[in-house]
């Protein structure tokens, strides 16, 4: 158990190593890879290519929904002759013609005839139909007309239409001199008509169904050892088809149950280099990550989301696969850790990516060189209108990338895909939403991003005012601080904004006693003079534990505590100590007047220490010179050097010897030193 203990963190990036890889196999595409590489417009690098076997031609997604369309277009739709509606209408007719005309003085001889004339009319209508208006389908020269289970093609103008039957009763009547009974005739046909054709939408759609089964797929077939294409040949239209369908094929053919195992075992292998070379990068040359399994976690969940992401909307519809925000990944690595890690997960995500992606090289292309644009762009992330910028500038690269690859396919510029470049659009808007995710990060994972240090680093936040209130003298001193670290920061190109925020808060712990630390106390009045050496000692180191304890209590970063817990290493309070020994003697435990640590593992907790001993040390100076402040700079921080303060920092000597530079003008231009005037 206590090996276990031991090699926890190991294990876990075991474990996180594998569950990646089962991850990325898993939403891999369940198919093989075609041995070559070819694209539209660009020779065949390979030698001659023979057919390795009989396959059919595929016809292009295109071609067949042309087709498709063509064969609905040309499809007549069914309807249906309802004889029982017409049976039912001449029962109705004889009782409503005897109820018009019964209280109409009429002789029999004309009632008769008028009857004859009105059921002949009806026989004229119903031997034809009358048409169901249903809209669109009607719109077509001819339909098939299902009568007596027969369907025959009939013109749609043979059917009669409701508006049509006042003409044709006014027109019988009139040729048969009975025109003076033209109204109620109407009226009795307005009531009684029925259509009697209806639309069968079932029947349609069997037929068009039955259509489209008989609708080929494919045109032609090439046998085996054909030539395909020779070496240096271009690949064009016609020649790139019979490629697509040798691939199409090729992968289908592959993807067997025999076959299976080996190609996840391929599959596999693949991701597996992969991962393993993130890993040796961040071993190698981010160690400090590489330590931090927060850190590693976060790094691998980004790139499995964005695989994750990429692949649903592969499935989805792959026209699609650029409104993916690719570059949200390198743009957030960037904002957390530095470019150079950014970029290189970024590339390796791409490589998995190209299994997924269709055009895998053109993809790869345009995605590693908008990684490369994101990571030379995006600075200073706080700053909104940087974020504006270089999303604009990815998006154009896109746009530029797009037409590159469209000439070389097509030649010229026509046919442009518009639809792609409004994904291009979509996908630097979306890249915008990495403000608030870089927020979302921070809560979950505890990181700290140049938009948190920007915040932390307003003077008027709860903190900073209560410091100000408490420990004015203190509060000033790490104004003072803050200054000369950054200034030093900058020079020697760390990380400026954190150390700044560092110095800032590196001595809250002195608001619960401020009165016992020299620059806030006003009065001649000091309250060490009341207290033992020892418990003085005491309060002043304490300083350390309670800035922690009230940065946790305020929510503070851990980054940021880490400058208050090692911005004195493991010093002494040399004042109380030398007091001590006086009093005691010899008979001192050293350890009572030492700072508890850590040592500064970083630059910019290095720089911190070397700014707050010298900012602090330099009230003590009376009539400062030029040769008095190089002195004095060099003797305090040669004095942490002699004492191995900086054993752990990966600090050089000759970023040393430039932040001492940097200190010297700073303190030089701070106390306002002249040449002297003569009277």
């Amino acid at each position: 158990m206590d090996n276990l203990y031991k090699k926890q963190s190991l294990i876990f990036k075991y474990i996180l190593y594998i569950v990646a890889i089962a991850f990325i196999v898993f939403f891999l595409p369940k198919g093989g890879k075609f041995k070559y590489e070819f694209q539209k417009g660009k020779p065949w690098q390979y030698d001659n290519l023979y057919a390795p076997f009989d396959f059919s031609i595929q016809k292009t997604d295109a071609e067949i929904a042309e087709e498709t369309q063509a064969i609905e277009r040309n499809q007549l739709p069914y309807y249906r002759y309802d004889q029982n509606i017409v049976d039912d209408l001449r029962a109705e007719f004889q009782v409503a013609f005897n109820e018009t005309w019964q209280d109409i003085g009429l002789r029999n001889s004309q009632r008769n005839r008028l009857k004859n004339v009105s059921e002949a009319i009806l026989d004229s209508i119903y031997t034809k139909g009358i048409l169901q208006n249903s809209g669109k389908q009607v719109q077509r020269n001819f339909i098939y007309l299902v009568k007596e289970n027969e369907a025959r093609k009939v013109r749609v103008t043979d059917f009669f239409k409701i508006n049509e039957i006042n003409e044709l009763v006014s027109s019988v009547l009139a040729q048969n001199n009975l025109s003076l009974f033209e109204n109620e005739t109407q009226a009795l046909f307005f009531d009684l008509i029925t259509p009697n054709v209806s639309f069968d939408n079932s029947l349609t759609k069997k037929a068009r169904d039955e259509a489209l089964t008989k609708l080929s797929y494919t045109r032609g077939t090439v046998d085996q050892g054909r030539l395909i294409i020779a070496k240096g040949e271009v690949v064009e239209a016609e020649n790139l088809k019979i490629l697509e369908s040798l691939k199409g094929e090729y992968e289908s053919e592959l993807w067997t149950a025999n076959n299976y195992y080996y190609i996840l075992i391929g599959y596999t292998v693949l991701v597996a280099l992969v991962l393993i070379m993130l890993f040796l990068f961040l071993k190698k040359y981010r160690k400090e990550v590489y330590d931090n399994n927060t850190k590693v976690t976060f790094i691998f969940f980004n790139m499995l989301l964005m695989v994750f992401i990429t692949t649903m909307v592969v499935k989805y519809n792959d026209e699609l696969v650029f409104v993916v925000p690719l570059c949200i990944l390198p743009l957030i690595l960037k904002t957390f850790f530095d470019a150079r890690l950014g970029l290189f997960v970024h590339v390796l995500a791409v490589l998995i990516l190209g299994f997924v992606v269709p055009n895998s090289f053109e993809y790869i292309f345009l995605q590693i060189i908008t990684g490369i644009v994101t990571i030379l762009t995006v600075s200073e992330l706080y700053k909104r209108a940087n974020l504006f910028v270089s999303v604009g500038q990815i998006t154009l690269i896109y746009i530029i990338g797009y037409l590159a690859f469209h000439t070389i396919h097509e030649g010229d510029l026509s046919d442009i895909q518009w639809f792609t470049f409004g994904l291009f659009l979509l996908n630097g808007m979306i890249t915008l939403f990495v403000q608030p995710l870089i927020y979302i990060y921070e809560k979950l994972f505890g990181l700290v991003s140049d938009v948190s240090l920007l915040e932390l680093s307003d003077t008027n936040s709860k903190l900073l005012k209560e410091l100000s209130n408490k420990a004015p003298g203190t509060f000033h001193h790490s104004l003072q601080v803050a200054n000369l670290a950054e200034a030093a920061a900058n020079e020697i190109g760390a990380n400026a904004m954190l150390v700044r925020v560092g110095a800032l808060y590196h001595d809250i712990g002195k608001m619960n006693d401020p009165t016992f630390f020299t620059e806030n106390q006003i009065t001649n009045v000091n309250p060490h003079d009341e207290l033992s050496p020892k418990h003085s000692a005491k309060i002043i180191i304490d300083h350390v534990i309670k800035g922690i304890e009230l940065a946790r209590k305020n929510k503070i970063p851990d980054r940021i505590i880490d400058f208050i817990r090692s911005h004195h290493g493991t010093t002494m309070v040399y004042y109380f100590y030398k007091k001590q020994k006086d009093l005691k003697g010899d008979d001192v435990n050293e350890e009572d007047f030492r700072y508890p640590g850590p040592l500064p593992f970083s630059r910019e907790t290095a720089i911190l220490m070397m700014a707050d001993s010298v900012e602090a040390a330099s009230k003590s100076l009376k009539d400062p010179t030029f040769l008095i402040i190089d002195e004095f700079v060099d003797k305090i921080i040669s004095g942490q050097m002699k004492a191995n303060q900086f054993l752990n920092a990966d600090i050089t000597f000759k970023e040393i010897e430039t932040i001492k530079k940097i200190f010297k003008q700073k303190l030089t231009n701070i106390y306002h030193l002249r040449v002297e005037y003569p009277e």
